[in-house]
């Protein structure tokens, strides 16, 4: 079956009879670049033949996914006091069914007020506010993955380096960061030294050489895990993937359940390994939609219709492991959208604050 026939292919949707399809309105915070993605969720909607809309947040009028999504609104930033008492009100009023983050700041802050939000009649795709920590503190991830027996790299605080004995080479970065930014391969004793005090808050690894495997992962409410897809980064750009591959390792696949069901998951996770002569060796979860995930959609695991699915309350079978088209190569390239002073005023409008 060809990448376009999965997309498309919907088993459940003869049962449906137009009048009683489902309608579900999904919130997208900070739509950033997403384009691709808001994209993909029209796809699902017009493919299913569901109602509803799809709302989208950001700072910034001149972001690009908020002039693709039906409904966009200018926010206050996620630190400001204002933020989660306009998030209520939106959600309120476009009668939302799914809040999902797509940044790691959007994490900590909804799984912090889930309740809040979820007494609006919404339910959101983010993991449990008691282990939040254990996607945004690199160290604690790397106890997760040990305490669950899922193979990591060699990890060390600074406090616990034996500079005499250290194996080179090392890779350091920040416990707490994203998009791949302050990381560094290290050489020998006087590198490590220096960038241990260069980079913020670290944490040491042993080096792997790769390739780098970044897994989709999609779950119910519960950390079972509906789809799965796993795709090789080829090329990276500001720490999100330019080119890409897909593939299937059985071992991959059954670690990711195993983390999923484990932490549990909500909704999406982004799951990242490093692979060693044939061995994943898991090094990161991001609790969201990766950035990357149009490749996974095009290889057959539809994630946006999975997640509208859940939303809707419908039930939903797991996917197999590895039943989506392995070999299927992305390549990104830039777009561009053209507006006036006219254009950025009309979207300025849209600002919300509660």
């Amino acid at each position: 079956m060809t990448a376009l026939a999965r997309l498309v292919t919907i088993p459940w949707k003869s049962f449906l009879e137009p009048s009683k399809a489902p309608s579900v309105n999904i919130l997208l915070c900070s739509v950033g670049r997403r384009v691709e993605l808001v994209k993909a969720f029209k796809q699902a909607y017009q493919s299913s033949g569901w109602a509803g809309q799809i709302v989208g947040l950001d700072i910034n009028p001149l972001a690009p996914a908020l002039w693709e999504v039906d409904r966009p609104y200018i926010v206050p930033r996620l630190n400001d006091p204002h933020y989660i008492p306009t998030l209520l009100n939106i959600c309120q009023r476009e009668k939302i069914d799914l809040v999902l983050p797509l940044i790691d700041y959007d994490i900590p802050v909804l799984a912090a007020h889930q309740a809040a939000i979820e007494a609006t009649g919404a339910r959101v795709g983010v993991i449990p506010a008691a282990k939040t920590s254990i996607v945004n503190d690199k160290w604690e991830t790397f106890r997760f993955f040990q305490h669950i027996g899922v193979p990591t790299p060699q990890s060390w605080l600074p406090e616990m380096l034996d500079y005499s004995t250290m194996k080179y080479p090392l890779f350091v970065k920040p416990r707490h960061g994203s998009a791949s930014q302050h990381t560094y391969k290290i050489g020998d004793a006087r590198e490590l030294a220096f960038f241990v005090e260069y980079v913020p808050d670290p944490i040491v690894q042993e080096y792997v050489p790769g390739p780098e495997i970044t897994n989709d992962v999609i779950c119910d409410f519960h950390g079972r895990l509906l789809g799965f897809v796993s795709r090789k980064r080829v090329e990276v750009r500001s720490g999100e993937v330019n080119k890409g591959v897909t593939l299937f390792d059985q071992a991959i696949g059954d670690a990711c359940r195993t983390i999923a069901r484990e932490l549990p998951a909500v909704g999406p996770i982004t799951v990242q390994c490093m692979m060693r002569d044939d061995q994943p060796l898991f090094t990161e979860i991001n609790a969201r939609l990766g950035g990357g995930i149009p490749l996974g959609i095009a290889a057959g695991v539809n994630s946006p219709l999975l997640l509208l699915q859940l939303a809707a309350g419908v039930e939903v079978d797991p996917q197999t492991l590895g039943d989506y088209q392995t070999d299927l190569f992305l390549s990104r390239f830039d777009d561009s959208r053209f507006l006036t002073t006219d254009d950025c005023n009309r979207m300025a409008q849209n600002k919300y604050t509660a």
